[in-house]
Order: C-alpha cells, then sequence, then structure tokens
C-alpha cells in the first residue's frame, strides 16, 4: 500500500489539498502500478512560524 506524506504550509485552500491528492495519487498509481484503491495520502499542514527557511521562520518571511 503506497502511503505519501506531503507537508505543506497551512494557508492552502481545500481546493488545492483535494488537487495535491487526486494528483499524487494519480502520479503513484502510474509510477508503481499500485492499485488506486491501495494509495493513500496524508497531507500534513504546518503552521508558518513552525517553519524554518534559512534561519527565520516562513511567518517572517511573510510566505
Amino acid at each position: 500500500m503506497p502511503f505519501a506524506q506531503i507537508y505543506l504550509l497551512e494557508g492552502r485552500t481545500e481546493e488545492q489539498k483535494k488537487a495535491v491528492i487526486e494528483k499524487v495519487t494519480q502520479a503513484l498509481v502510474e509510477a508503481v502500478d499500485a492499485p488506486i484503491a491501495n494509495v493513500r495520502v496524508w497531507i500534513q499542514e504546518v503552521p508558518k512560524e513552525n517553519w524554518g527557511i534559512s534561519g527565520v521562520t516562513a511567518k517572517d518571511l511573510g510566505r
């Protein structure tokens, strides 16, 4: 059973997250010939103050 874990900064729309789930699922089906019913995708949203880029939080960078 393929399992994809995706980390994203918070703030994406429901439609964007649905698109990620659909496209990652399709990519795994095609890449490893997995039955679509066996594919799992988990999106973990990370608060911007908990994501660091070059020593600065994403929130402080205005991301």
